[in-house]
């Protein structure tokens, strides 16, 4: 008799060994059919699988995360039969899920056009009325190597070659294409209705710029029609939202091929940052941090101590002088340490919060360059935190706080926590590194938050919590992060008397908030769409004359208001009023004053707030009140 445990605890017993879909099958006719795929013991397997033990298991169904996964990966594999089905000769390559979707690569004699890629959506709804059944078999890895290459598939015939040859390899067969593939898949074709191709792009042969150019078919599935349409909505907004697009609209910054990876800021885009950074330091200084700032180039020597030149060195940019090597600095940690390092510490000095607009460089790949999100040259909003062990806990529940309350102050207002652990490549031992990872699980549980455990995600040095916020359109982005070291301090000498005069290391926090500046700003941009709020608008507001008769009222309120400590622009031009607002109206600022002769009688100003609405005359001395509690609300 076999016994099989579903999810809600009930046990189900069969007299024979039987197929996940029959399991499905026994439930209910309604579950069968939306089947895609089990879960076995936490293992997923196709509803073909065979269970001949006793086992858990769930059934996997569209409603389930691992169900659009499971369709996303068949709808490559669908998209990959249907391209070689109107285009013989067309050789498959990889073609995993990506986030919202799927690529395949293909070596074709070719381009694909718009025109193909519409051909190629219909073949594949064609081969989806087909209902065409996925089959999984194994081969050898030599054998499997000899039929791709009979079907005339160098490609994945050498991917397969690079498997050690003992190893039993799966295949997905549909119709006349095959694949090798670890699985799951779909039962069959006629499971994946909701589709899209997205677009074509180019792509180097696993990723090696000295390899041939391939085509690259982008795609996304889902389980119904309304979830593509909220994910096409979502990308026209996100196109609408572009930081690049907005950052030249408002005149912001630019970039150009003379400086890849690097910003130029015009002056409202280094007004916006200085908002931001002046905004930082406030917070910083109240909650005890000490600002300083160290060298962007330092010896190579330094960097080998630290362990970044055996970790790191690939992404370092490198420079000589007079026979010495040295490193543009990627990051801040080992120049904090030298400043700790100055002088005889004592316990009595920790925790030191010491913080910096750390200026860093990364030798990025030219082709993951992207606006300000991905740069080679960036700020991060970096501090480092040496302190006791005993005092771990206690600095990290107060970084949580800060970090949280800085978020919301930026409006951001859903964050989600991941701890990050021990990587392959590391530095230090296991044991540090158990004690690294258990203190940070006893910070967040102190903190009272809930978080992700994330295996093979943390730095070479250290075990981090990462704060992840979302934004307008529902993206998630990776910001704010608290990494807790022992290895660093040990490598670069950093100790304290301790108070029986003995020398211990401290343990060393490296936290930042916002990340990198130019990024935080790529994010701020595209969440308000260019519509920033009040306190942080690089111009808050425009006066506007109607005719030159009040041109010197214009200019006295301009004073005033700029006294007062707001951003104005003044505009006498001799055009029309609604000219001018309809133009300002485009830079998305958060108020218009219009000024007429019975705004200059009164010693008023009419005033409109972004977006149309009227709020009517005002004494400039009420304005400059309504605007002060704005900003009070906003930044509180």
């Amino acid at each position: 008799m076999l016994h099989i445990t579903l999810p809600d605890g009930s046990v189900r017993s069969f007299e024979a060994p039987l197929s996940v879909h029959d399991v499905a099958a026994s439930i209910g006719t309604g579950l069968a059919k939306a089947a895609l795929a089990g879960k076995v013991n936490g293992k997923l397997v196709d509803t073909s699988y065979v269970l001949d033990a006793d086992a858990d298991l769930a059934i996997i169904t569209g409603k389930d995360a691992e169900g659009l996964d499971i369709i996303r990966h068949s709808t490559a594999h669908l998209m990959a039969y249907a391209v070689q089905e109107l285009f013989p000769g067309a050789q498959v390559t990889i073609g995993p899920t990506i986030e919202d979707g799927f690529y395949y690569d293909f070596a074709y004699e070719r381009p694909f056009t718009p025109e193909d890629l519409s051909a190629i959506e219909a073949k594949m709804t064609e081969l989806v009325k087909r209902d065409i059944p996925v089959e999984r078999f194994e081969l050898s890895r030599d054998d499997a190597v000899k039929y791709f290459l009979d079907l005339g598939e160098k490609y994945k015939a050498e991917i397969i070659q690079s498997i050690p040859a003992d190893e039993v390899l799966s295949l997905y067969r549909e119709g006349d294409f095959t694949d090798l593939c670890r699985g799951p898949h779909v039962p069959s074709t006629g499971k994946l209705k909701v589709f899209k191709l997205m677009k074509v792009a180019g792509a180097y042969w696993r990723g090696d710029s000295n390899n041939e150019m391939l085509q690259r078919i982008y795609g996304t599935a889902w389980v119904n029609k309304e979830d593509l349409k909220d994910y096409l909505y979502r990308l026209e907004e996100a196109e609408k939202r572009d930081h690049r697009k907005l950052g030249k609209q408002l005149d912001l910054f630019h970039l150009q091929d003379e400086a890849p990876g690097m910003v130029f800021w015009h002056p409202k885009g280094w007004n916006l940052w200085q908002n931001i950074e002046q905004h930082m330091r406030r917070e910083l200084t109240a909650a005890g941090y000490q600002e300083i700032k160290t060298p962007m180039i330092m010896d190579r020597s330094l960097w080998e101590k630290s362990g970044h030149w055996e970790n790191y060195h690939e992404n370092m940019f490198i420079t000589e002088s007079e026979k010495r090597t040295y490193a543009v600095k990627p990051m801040n940690c080992p120049g904090h340490v030298q400043v700790f390092n100055q002088g005889l510490r004592s316990y009595r000095d920790l925790p030191m919060r010491l913080a910096e607009f750390g200026s860093c460089h990364r030798n990025e790949p030219s082709g993951a360059l992207h606006g300000l999100m991905r740069v080679r040259g960036f700020v991060q909003d970096d501090a480092h935190i040496f302190c006791t062990e005993a005092q771990i806990v206690e600095e990290s529940k107060a970084f949580n706080q800060l970090v949280m309350r800085i978020y919301q102050q930026f409006e951001f207002h859903d964050v989600a926590v991941k701890l990050s652990l021990r990587p392959e490549k590391r530095a230090g031992s296991d044991e540090t590194w158990d004690k690294a990872e258990q203190g940070l699980r006893d910070a967040l549980a102190a903190c009272g938050v809930s978080w992700e455990e994330l295996p093979g995600e943390g730095a070479f040095y250290g075990p981090k919590v990462e704060y992840h916020i979302k934004d307008a359109l529902g993206r998630s982005w990776q910001c704010g992060t608290l990494q807790l070291d022992f290895v660093l301090p040990e490598r670069l000498g950093a100790e304290y008397v301790t108070e029986d005069n003995g020398r211990a290391r401290p343990v060393m926090l490296h936290r930042a908030i916002l990340g990198s500046m130019e990024r935080f700003i790529g994010i701020l941009i595209e969440n308000h769409a260019g519509s920033f709020p009040l306190w942080l608008a690089p111009v808050q507001m425009v006066i506007m004359n109607i005719t030159e008769n009040q041109a010197d009222y214009c200019r006295d309120l301009a004073e005033r208001l700029t006294t007062a400590g707001f951003r104005v622009d003044l505009d006498l031009r001799n055009e029309k009023i609604g000219y001018k607002i309809r133009e300002h109206s485009l830079q998305r600022l958060p108020y218009q004053l219009v000024v007429g002769d019975k705004e200059k009688q009164e010693n008023k100003v009419a005033v409109r707030r972004r977006g149309g609405e009227d709020l009517g005359q005002m004494p400039i001395e009420d304005f400059i009140a309504h605007l002060k509690q704005e900003i009070a609300l906003l930044q509180h």
